[in-house]
């Protein structure tokens, strides 16, 4: 039987975030397994009325906008033994040194990153069937006849259709595993583009391994999972968007920056492809953008990620993770330090 220990947990997120996060039945369970204190200065871990309470805390309860300032989390909180966040990249948080340090860290990235994929499949799905083209020719020519015209008349792609759809991942992360395995149940046809990623372990998602031009080639609806890094910035390129066949739709729920948003633009305003942006570089266009205006172009403000009642999921895992942390047992969702170079 594993040796249960009660630890003091200082839970630093914005008040607003805090009750999003967590409900009364998440409140009971972290006081029954912890003694539980709240930062009075939110999620700013560096402000002076956090410092008694951080160099108590055993653990670390974060969420999106927690912030050391720059301030190292150890020199903040000497005692520290684990970190959970609530959200998803711990980068601004952590870095190798903290993780050498001893100090376990969990991510709840894998519990955010279930809206993204299930975003992520409908937009595949809708785009496959050109639902989003479709709806344009029928309110500008309004005619009962006009999305099931011919290809030539009604600007609609000719294979429109789920049916044997190919569809290209670009990222084997865990949002882009989330994709494949929501696939599964479709008649579609996945390429994989991961270098970090085998053949065999391609397989067991479901997609086949291919190179990054060839996916951009053959597949009429492309979605883009890889993580914001040095190595990826800019990693669709205007050459790759090139290569996408007339009619194909690229989906971007990842960042705005991997991909080459000048050259998008330009390729979206010949009209021979389409595009689902949910994150843009910057994060709102200028005014002026014409990523506004574009008439095949489908353009969200960052809402694929966890958001209403979503976001309860996100401290319902964190509290799963303290129990774990109480009871002797591994985290469920740990960050590694080979996971955290490879990661954004």
């Amino acid at each position: 039987m594993n040796r249960f220990t009660r630890r003091t947990v200082v839970v630093a997120v914005e008040d607003g975030l805090r009750d999003r996060l967590f409900g009364r039945r998440s409140w009971d369970r972290l006081h029954r397994c912890a003694d539980i204190r709240i930062n009075p200065a939110g999620g700013a871990l560096a402000d002076p009325r956090a410092a008694a309470m951080l160099r108590e805390a055993d653990v670390l309860v974060s969420g999106w906008g927690t912030s050391t300032r720059g301030r190292g989390l150890r020199a903040l909180a000497p005692r520290l033994g684990a970190l959970v966040h609530t959200a998803g990249s711990v980068r601004t948080l952590v870095d190798d040194a903290v993780l050498a340090s001893g100090v376990a860290v969990s991510s709840q990235a894998d519990n955010n990153a279930l809206p993204v994929a299930e975003y992520a499949l409908a937009m595949i799905l809708l785009s496959g069937k050109a639902v989003f083209a479709a709806q344009h020719a029928y309110r500008t020519a309004r005619t009962a006849s006009a999305a099931s015209a011919a290809p030539e008349a009604s600007g609609l792609p000719a294979a429109r259709g789920t049916y044997g759809l190919r569809v290209g991942i670009i990222g084997a992360s865990r949002t882009g595993r989330r994709v494949c395995e929501l696939l599964r149940p479709f008649d579609v046809e996945v390429l994989l583009h991961d270098p970090y990623t085998s053949a065999p372990e391609a397989a067991r998602l479901g997609a086949r391994p291919v190179a990054l031009d060839e996916l951009m080639a053959s597949c009429r609806v492309v979605s883009l999972h890889a993580p914001l890094l040095d190595a990826t910035r800019g990693m669709i390129t205007a050459a790759l968007l090139r290569l996408l066949p007339d009619g194909a739709t690229f989906v971007n729920t990842a960042r705005g920056a991997l991909v080459d948003q000048d050259a998008l633009v330009a390729e979206l305003a010949t009209g021979r492809i389409h595009a689902v942006l949910d994150v843009t570089d910057p994060e709102v266009p200028e005014p002026g953008s014409p990523l506004w205006t574009l008439p095949n172009l489908v353009l969200t403000p960052h809402t694929a990620g966890s958001a209403g009642n979503e976001v309860r999921r996100l401290g319902d895992s964190a509290v799963r993770e303290i129990e774990r942390l109480a009871h002797g047992e591994p985290l469920a969702h740990p960050v590694t330090r080979e996971y955290l170079a490879r990661t954004a």
